[in-house]
């Protein structure tokens, strides 16, 4: 049967879903100021195979889950999901079978998703790569986050000392908390860049001609959080306080400050989670890693030409623009839309993921890969990773998948880093010399 929440306690309540397959425990704090959720079940929505129908979907309001072929997957209260029947859709229950999660400690992952990282074994997995590839490694900081962790930024170069005038890849994941896998995914680029480098003749050239920065875990706050009772939370946010204080969390992939807000891709509402935030950039997440990539403008040029985010779930690959379902906009020509699609496509041939337009999913604003390209025309991709669907894991596939699932990504992190000098070359296409 479907997932379903019920709310209890005082001053702080916990809300707790048995949700499909049994793997989610969803444990989310609410203000005494704040009124209860009303009880909430997962749905998958067969049909919606058009960007106009899943839009509508997204616009009552419900919480995406992932989906984005014929189908999407929500977590819907019984008065939206009456609304969605009542428009003439089909609403399927999607059935809890397994047992939850066992957990090990607060602050850890549970059992049978022991192989994902916390930030301190992030943080300390990264220290040892670097520690035994000098040269090639680097790890920094481009900020703090709300709660005061700092934010990891790697460096992987051949000569990781040198700022050399070479193109520039970013490789940024977990800005939604509970997107563990990610985090996973950008862990794997170190690693296999960095063994590689002088075993591998292709990355040993890669690394000889490009320098690559790596975001990790772009929201710690909310990663932490996700996983602090030793059960999964279902956290999406960061963990910023409202302006009100009645709730807290903005979704930092509604929050950059292009087209911020400007096209019902995002909430107002700050218990929604897809919150803009009271205003671009209102994250110090968001505000810290884009005076990060506007500080690679050196001598009037961009270094960063490439980009990927990571996130889960579903299985695409999306490109700018979100905001709008026109294949082109301000700044983004036919040419542009062509040499985006060319390379979406080359990349999810290599992965089976289905390429598309982010909009062609549904409308949303405020995305770091519309920021990218509208301010800095950095090509940006969106990957979102396995699975497909809820009952193969959702957020939370087992740690026995990622080796499988990060590794199935190697290609499409080598086309965009092999394209990286001039990716309009993807369509005939020349570029000024750097």
């Amino acid at each position: 049967m479907a997932a379903t929440v019920t709310v209890r306690g005082m001053s702080v309540r916990r809300v707790v879903v048995s949700a499909v397959l049994g793997i989610l425990a969803l444990v989310v704090p609410i203000s005494a100021a704040a009124a209860p959720a009303p009880p909430s079940s997962v749905y998958q929505v067969p049909g919606v195979d058009n960007p106009s129908a899943r839009t509508a979907v997204a616009n009552q309001g419900v919480e995406i889950l992932g989906g984005g072929r014929d189908y999407l997957e929500v977590l819907a209260t019984s008065a939206q999901a009456e609304r969605l029947r009542a428009s003439g859709l089909r609403l399927v229950s999607l059935p809890a079978a397994a047992p939850l999660p066992v957990p090990v400690a607060p602050g850890q992952f549970p059992i049978g998703y022991q192989g994902y990282h916390t930030y301190r074994q992030l943080t300390t997995e990264l220290d040892s790569l670097a520690a035994a590839h000098p040269n090639q490694v680097a790890i920094s900081s481009y900020g703090k986050s709300v709660q005061g962790r700092p934010l990891l930024l790697v460096k992987i170069s051949d000569d990781v000392r040198t700022d050399k005038h070479e193109p520039e890849v970013l490789f940024s994941c977990a800005q939604h908390a509970r997107e563990h896998i990610t985090v996973e995914m950008c862990l794997h680029i170190v690693r296999r860049l960095a063994r590689g480098y002088g075993t591998d003749p292709a990355i040993t050239h890669l690394l000889k001609s490009r320098e690559i920065w790596v975001v990790p875990m772009a929201n710690p706050d909310g990663a932490e959080y996700d996983i602090s009772t030793g059960l999964f939370a279902m956290w999406r946010k960061n963990r910023q306080p409202a302006p009100d204080n009645s709730h807290v969390g903005t979704d930092l992939n509604r929050n950059w400050g292009d087209e911020w807000a400007c096209c019902d891709g995002s909430s107002g509402n700050p218990a929604n989670d897809t919150y803009h935030g009271p205003a671009p950039f209102s994250a110090p997440e968001t505000a810290q890693l884009r005076d990060w990539v506007n500080s690679r403008v050196i001598g009037g040029e961009q270094q960063i030409t490439a980009h990927i985010d990571f996130h889960s779930f579903s299985e695409l690959v999306l490109w700018p623009y979100g905001f709008t379902a026109s294949d082109t906009g301000p700044g983004l020509t036919n040419s542009d839309a062509d040499t985006f699609r060319k390379l979406g496509q080359q990349m999810a041939a290599t992965n089976g993921y289905r390429p598309e337009q982010s909009s062609n999913l549904y409308i949303n604003d405020g995305s770091i890969a519309d920021w990218m390209w509208a301010q800095h025309h950095i090509w940006s991709y969106t990957l979102e990773m396995y699975p497909t669907s809820m009952t193969q894991g959702g957020f939370y596939p087992p740690a026995s998948v990622i080796d499988r699932e990060t590794t199935r990504n190697d290609a499409a992190v080598d086309l965009l880093l092999s394209y990286a000098d001039c990716v309009p070359r993807i369509i005939g296409a020349h570029c000024a010399a750097r």
